[in-house]
């Protein structure tokens, strides 16, 4: 029985023409060997699985080619690439960074380098994964990697470039590998199945090449376990079901029933995902991205961002024109956010069933938000009455008075005559039809033939000139009624009742408040003259509430006031003092004769 070998080994490129999905850096590295124009060093990043280290490794072999192919490829044939195809070559060396990463390990490679190759040009180091390299381990390796011998060349790969020492980069020639294509996958695949005789359909291997994203080892690795799983023979159903993935199939019919409204039918068929093992979250997941996969195919520009399987492709063009975008958009919106609070629920699966309730009604809430509006805007163009306006009289526009000189009584008095004009508004009677809006007709009167006997004319709009002044006397009186004067007692009086409310309410600015003296300037404006810059602040606080206040108690919207620091002769400062020894002594005698007797008799004598 022969030993299984996966095909991620098998079938592993030889050389650059079988690479998949690098021609960018194939191409490159072909031309590079051609021209001979190589460096020195050499750093593949990239995503797993992409070809890094399979590149490193042709372009090792291909340097030390006897006999390379006109397209820079190498012979497999000669001694220099049998010995590296069966793993024997003494000038490819490769190191795991990721295990040896210590400055011994850097050292001992080192030392190496200082050997020239016994058969071929080139010796080659592949370092892999040299992100793991420790700081001290990167520094060893610096001087050598910046001038190596002639016959060294080495390749750097990694997963992770930020890791790398920004020295390391400048002395290494980069080539980003990029992910490869479901395309590109879909078809190596379909050549591996065809060497191998395995029977496998188109949207098996597209839903395998899904599954990878864009790394060609792992989809492999996945085709290989399903030919396990099917004993040879490769389903699109089999497929899904080994790689627990939900057909789309589940969220076409569970889209049917939103857009019908149909929750008991949306709710079984969530039942029935529940039911084979799904968990909510890939159901969450797999919704959103099946209502993208529905916005992407509304416009054709972006047909191409579509990425699922060719038999899907028609029926997701077709349901995307029958839904509208932000129905599209609002329940990816409600998807998003469930899938944002899914982990923090308690009840899984009550979180997946209330957003199938929310989508099932979305379009209904949607055409209820929208008819309110209209209905709304309806409602109030309805309820617009026109103004009732009352019969005013046609107003006449005076005409044009003459100079009454010899040179102006010509010709032109006839014209100027026949051009006055009046200006007549007409208006509905009392009896006012709402339905009937007033209208404003301009009628031209006869010619008047009667000379104007006013010498200067003024023409007025009376209506209006007259409510204008009747608003303004309206003012005045409102201004002038119930304004009381602004005396000392009663500006004291209220300044003393807001003083009261400060001390109510424990404000501390209240002891500022007795400490200050008022001055009336004029009838509207007063001084408030404090002691010091504090109390000056305390009352500069409450100058907001005190100035409202204070309008309100004397009517008057034009009083106010500033605050300045002055003394304040009426303020008493109560200063405590400490008495002296001598002050204390008399106080004690004043008190107590009987103590200077004893002093007197004892004779003795104080010192103060």
């Amino acid at each position: 029985m022969d030993k299984f070998i996966v095909s991620a080994r098998k079938y592993r490129p030889q050389n650059f023409s079988t690479v998949v999905g690098q021609s960018h850096i194939t191409t490159t590295l072909k031309n590079a060997i051609k021209n001979n124009q190589l460096a020195h060093a050499f750093l593949f990043c990239g995503p797993r699985g992409v070809g890094k280290t399979t590149c490193a490794r042709i372009l090792g072999k291909t340097i030390n080619c006897e006999n390379r192919t006109a397209s820079g490829e190498a012979c497999n044939e000669c001694n220099s690439c049998v010995s590296f195809n069966e793993g024997t070559s003494m000038n490819i060396h490769e190191l795991d960074a990721a295990s040896n990463n210590s400055v011994d390990d850097i050292r001992s490679l080192v030392e190496q380098v200082r050997f020239a190759p016994q058969a071929g040009k080139y010796k080659v180091y592949i370092i892999d994964e040299v992100h793991m390299l420790s700081s001290s381990a990167f520094n060893a390796f610096l001087k050598t990697l910046e001038e190596p011998p002639p016959y060294a060349i080495f390749i750097l790969a990694t997963t992770e470039k930020h890791k790398i020492l920004p020295t390391i980069l400048s002395r290494c020639q980069i080539f980003d590998f990029k992910r490869i294509t479901v395309t590109d996958t879909v078809h190596h695949l379909q050549e591996i199945c065809d060497k191998e005789e395995i029977k496998a359909d188109k949207g098996s291997l597209e839903v395998i090449a899904q599954k990878s994203e864009g790394c060609m080892r792992d989809a492999l690795s996945i085709l290989d376990k399903i030919v396990s799983f099917t004993n040879g023979k490769v389903t699109y159903q089999d497929t899904l079901e080994h790689l627990n993935i939900l057909d789309a199939d589940y969220y076409f019919k569970l889209m049917e029933a939103m857009l019908q409204q149909d929750l008991a039918a949306a709710m079984l068929l969530y039942d029935g995902i529940n039911r084979k093992g799904f968990e909510g979250d890939i159901v969450l997941n797999g919704f959103a991205e099946f209502i993208r996969n529905l916005l992407v195919c509304k416009d054709e520009k972006a047909a191409g961002l579509l990425e699922v399987v060719e038999s899907f492709k028609e029926k997701y063009i077709s349901t995307a024109k029958k839904i509208e975008p932000a129905y599209l958009v609002s329940a990816l919106n409600i998807l998003n956010e469930a899938e944002i609070n899914y982990k923090s629920a308690r009840n899984k699966r009550l979180h997946v069933e209330l957003v199938i309730i929310k989508l099932c009604y979305l379009q209904q809430a949607m055409e209820l938000v929208s008819n309110g509006d209209v209905a709304a805007k309806k409602k109030l163009a309805e309820s617009a009455k026109p103004v009732n306006f009352r019969n005013i009289q046609p107003i006449e526009i005076g005409k044009i008075q003459q100079p009454k000189t010899g040179s102006s009584k010509s010709k032109n008095d006839n014209s100027l005559q026949q051009n006055n004009a009046k200006l007549i508004i007409e208006t509905p009677a009392d009896d006012y039809n709402e339905n009937q809006v007033p209208q404003k007709s301009i009628t031209n009167p006869k010619q008047e033939k009667t000379e104007n006997k006013t010498e200067n004319p003024v023409p007025v709009l009376g209506a209006l000139s007259k409510i204008r002044q009747q608003f303004i006397n309206r003012q005045n009186n409102n201004s002038e009624e119930g304004l009381k004067p602004l005396e000392p007692e009663a500006l004291q009086t209220a300044w003393k009742q807001y003083t009261l409310q400060l001390k109510q309410n424990k404000n501390s600015a209240a002891q500022s408040f007795e400490r200050a003296l008022l001055k009336i300037i004029d009838s509207n404006n007063f001084e408030v003259v404090t002691n010091n810059n504090l109390e000056q602040k305390f009352i500069e606080q409450e100058k907001r509430n005190l100035s409202d206040n204070l309008q309100q108690l004397f009517n008057n919207k034009n009083l106010s006031f500033i605050i300045t620091i002055g003394e304040n002769t009426d303020a008493e400062i109560q200063v405590e003092r400490s008495l002296s020894k001598r002050e204390q002594y008399l106080q004690i005698v004043e008190q107590y004769p009987l103590v200077k007797e004893l002093k007197d008799k004892l004779k003795l004598e104080l010192d103060y």
